[in-house]
């Protein structure tokens, strides 16, 4: 019996999914034409494609742990595009890091289509200065919003500028992208903490029209086990918090981190980057007010203010994770190793040993699996197996937690039993109207680039129930495209090495990561498949002679009887109106096999196939507007 094909009919928006990097990226950032105008020298407009959706695009070129990258095609092939850098590229050039440098920079102009309160536009009180928060208050202020963002620390950034250290992410970058959202016209104030200071009912009572909670995951998770309490074993968050802050907890010469995921490496290289200092200094401007913001005590900031005389000699990740499976991204795991950095996979915390109260060792066990049968997070441990690792200060880099105290004046926002804000997950709106939330706060720890896209939505879902104007977008649209625009034997061409500092000059915080040089930023541009392209074949002018199947190298082209064709309605009425003309075929294309060479229309005796461009429009308000359209459409 012959088989039946599973089949889908094109469109615009098929085309548009296509684009595998961009419907992977939170924001639907078009990934592969800021590529593409890398690979063409074209660095401006490869940078206005990239900020267009993004108001964190230098900080993400930095940091963004690019889940574009791990759907991109190219990587079915050999590795994927090295997106992320190129942007780094991109922003070097054109960002605010050539703003910091003295570049001038060009502002947004605000679209004017907010909704209207006594003829003014509508308040939106934005709770958190993190990455959702900001996002969400620069796409509201660009939509014309009066925009106010409360932040209970003494700085603005939250976990950008708190939790990641700077030798991933320097100050000033975050400083200035942050300065272009305040130019827009929002209203950042500090030392605002919500439920000390204010309610969420006191916003409404003083105006605002509606407010969005982002004020995300700052608390550190603790672990449960025998010797927790010991002087010397501390939190992950609470560390970098105080190493961001620039002073130290006392650490003595052996670190243990108890961790698997990015904040267990970034605590790590942190702490290998502890210099000899040999006296007390003082705390920085609102250092204090932001270690009390964040509920410490008098005894962690007394450690705080206590500088470290010698740095850590040795450094032990510890996690239950063996080496393949740990979550931390594959650069960090190398570029840590290459720092000296030991780790110990396999093995889970039993409990901490200690003397006079001080913490002197980890004893461990061995880890049977980490996961269950159905993938669910459930770790095993192999019974007698204990070890001890010797240590003078361990710390806990297992995961983060919202502080949920801050909501106790508004009871009509539910909470999950995660200990979650409840939102409604395609809206992001909560239980009490006109109340908004998400980020680390509704869905727990997630990346910057996840967050960012939170803030987007409730910036765009705030809009709907303001009920603002409308935003207009050119519809998406075809060209012809001439072969000549790849380049030879693209599809051979190496993933080129992100540029980094060689270990001996990793010292201090300086950043580790490098841009590209132009040049062979533009070899790695060069890689790309161009997903935006797809061969278009015209049904009438075919004449199923099979050229183009057989000249595919790739073997992703099928001619078949219509008959055999199944898959939605439309594809089953077509197959049906075929099948009545006898003989009938027709030609499926398999897209992930794809690599947009041009063979089949080059082979093609009555130019049945074209090789067609979709063509999107990236300006900062046709790609709001696509974005909120593909949203609603989720």
């Amino acid at each position: 019996m012959n088989p039946r094909y599973d089949a889908t009919l094109t469109s615009p928006r098929y085309f548009l999914d296509l684009i595998s990097c961009r419907s992977a990226c939170p924001v639907r950032t078009n990934a592969g034409a800021y590529v593409r105008a890398v690979a063409e020298g074209d660095d401006r407009r490869g940078y206005e494609v990239a900020s267009a959706p993004n108001p964190w695009v230098s900080v993400c070129a930095h940091v963004c742990a690019h889940p574009c990258e791990s759907k991109c095609r190219r990587g079915t092939i050999d590795q994927p595009i090295s997106i992320r850098a190129l942007k780094r590229t991109l922003t070097e050039r054109h960002g605010v890091e050539s703003v910091v440098a003295g570049a001038p920079d060009g502002d947004l102009v605000p679209l004017g289509v907010a909704a209207r309160v006594g003829g003014e536009p509508a308040r939106v009180a934005v709770v958190g200065a993190g990455p959702a928060g900001l996002a969400c208050a620069h796409d509201l202020a660009y939509l014309g919003y009066r925009v106010s963002v409360f932040e209970a620390a003494p700085v603005v950034g939250g976990m950008l500028y708190q939790g990641i250290p700077e030798y991933r992410l320097p100050r000033d970058i975050i400083r200035a992208e942050i300065d272009r959202t305040v130019r827009l016209g929002v209203e950042i104030k500090t030392n605002w903490r919500l439920g000390r200071d204010y309610t969420v009912g006191d916003l409404f009572r003083n105006g605002f029209a509606s407010v969005f909670l982002a004020f995300g995951a700052t608390r550190g998770r603790d672990l449960q086990v025998p010797g927790s309490q010991l002087d010397g074993v501390i939190n992950g968050v609470d560390f970098l918090l105080n190493a961001n802050l620039g002073y130290h907890v006392a650490l003595g010469s052996r670190v243990v981190i108890v961790g698997g995921g990015n904040v267990a490496l970034d605590v790590a290289r942190t702490v290998l980057r502890y210099g000899v200092r040999e006296a007390e200094t003082a705390m920085p401007p609102g250092a204090e007010a932001l270690l009390e913001s964040w509920g410490y005590d008098n005894t962690l900031i007394d450690a705080a203010r206590t500088a470290l005389r010698l740095g850590a000699r040795q450094v032990t990740v510890v996690s239950l994770e063996r080496r393949h499976e740990m979550p931390a991204s594959r650069e960090e795991i190398a570029q840590a190793e290459e720092e000296g950095i030991h780790f110990v996979g396999g093995r889970g915390p039993k409990q901490f040993l200690g003397k006079d109260g001080k913490v002197t060792s980890l004893e461990t066990v061995d880890v049977a699996s980490v996961f269950d049968a159905n993938g669910r997070f459930n770790p095993t441990f192999v019974a007698s197996s204990e070890r001890q690792i010797e240590a003078d200060t361990v710390i806990l880099a297992i995961g983060q937690k919202p502080d949920l105290t801050a909501l106790a004046g508004d009871p009509e926002i539910a909470v999950t039993p995660r200990g979650l804000v409840q939102v409604d997950p395609k809206t992001l709106a909560t239980t009490a109207p006109g109340v908004f939330c998400g980020g680390d706060l509704a869905f727990g720890p997630r990346i910057i680039i996840d967050a960012t896209g939170d803030g987007k939505r409730a910036a765009l879902a705030i809009h709907r129930h303001l009920g603002g104007g409308p935003i207009a977008r050119p519809p998406l649209r075809f060209r012809t495209l001439h072969l000549s625009r790849w380049a030879e034997d693209y599809d051979r061409i190496a993933r080129q090495d992100v540029p980094c500092l060689p270990v001996q000059r990793r010292v201090g915080f300086r950043e580790v990561e490098l841009d590209y040089p132009e040049a062979q930023a533009q070899t790695e541009g060069q890689r790309c498949l161009w997903c935006n392209v797809s061969p278009i074949f015209d049904s009438d002018a075919c004449i199923l002679c099979g050229g183009c199947v057989d000249i595919c190298p790739e073997n992703c082209l099928k001619l078949v009887k219509a008959e055999r064709l199944a898959g939605v309605p439309q594809v089953e009425a077509l197959r049906e109106r075929l099948g009545a003309t006898a003989g009938a075929g027709v030609i499926l294309k398999d897209e992930e096999r794809c690599i947009r060479c041009g063979l089949c229309a080059d082979r093609c005796p009555t130019r049945a196939i074209t090789m067609e461009l979709l063509e999107v429009d990236n300006s900062p308000a046709a790609s709001l507007q696509l974005f909120a359209e593909e949203m609603e459409g989720a």
